[in-house]
């Protein structure tokens, strides 16, 4: 009992001593490479037509479930943790990122990749969405045009109202989320 009372005020000293910081460049420059090696799908083609109908229904899939970690617009705008991750989440419309072939994309985005935090989509997306995805990640619009995600703009909101009723002159407004869209057989999802 002693011990765990002499171990707590270094334990304390070295958690208050922790922060979380960019991964450098070799660290980042490996993750990459070894990414590279792993990614299945090089052979396979996407059958979803190249036209605006089909980068349409990639945008609204990409906009409901990848906007939290790459943005609306792919390239991680608004996104406060994206440098901190280790590795960093790419930016889609990078060269390494676009230099896979569809068929690599769309197995990234069914299975996800290990100790990234990119996670699989199968069994959530069907196939077909999933290579409509692929090609609004192929026609990604220019860095910072659509602006940042709601859920980050509400933070900062949310932020500079706490900070100012801290100060005795802020209002709180009740905030919620509605959207609806379909998935795999025509199924609706309310949010």
């Amino acid at each position: 009992m002693k011990k765990a009372f002499t171990l707590l005020p270094f334990l304390l000293i070295l958690l208050v001593s922790c922060k979380a910081s960019a991964p450098g460049g070799l660290e980042s420059a490996v993750a990459i490479e070894m990414k590279k090696i792993k990614i299945g799908g090089k052979d396979w083609k996407n059958p979803t037509p190249d036209n605006d109908e089909s980068v349409k229904m990639g945008a609204e899939h990409f906009q409901h479930h990848c906007q939290v970690c790459h943005g609306l617009d792919g390239h991680n705008t608004g996104v406060p943790f994206a440098t901190k991750m280790s590795p960093p989440v790419l930016d889609l419309g990078e060269k390494d990122v676009q230099e896979f072939a569809d068929g690599q994309l769309k197995w990234i985005l069914e299975n996800g990749i290990r100790f990234t935090g990119m996670p699989g989509w199968k069994g959530i997306l069907d196939d077909n969405e999933m290579w409509h995805v692929v090609r609004y990640m192929r026609h990604l619009p220019p860095k910072g045009s659509l602006g940042i995600p709601a859920v980050y703009q509400e933070s900062e909101e949310e932020h500079e109202a706490t900070e100012k009723g801290a100060a005795g002159k802020s209002e709180q407004k009740p905030h919620s989320h509605q959207h609806e869209h379909k998935h795999a057989a025509g199924e609706e999802h309310h949010h």
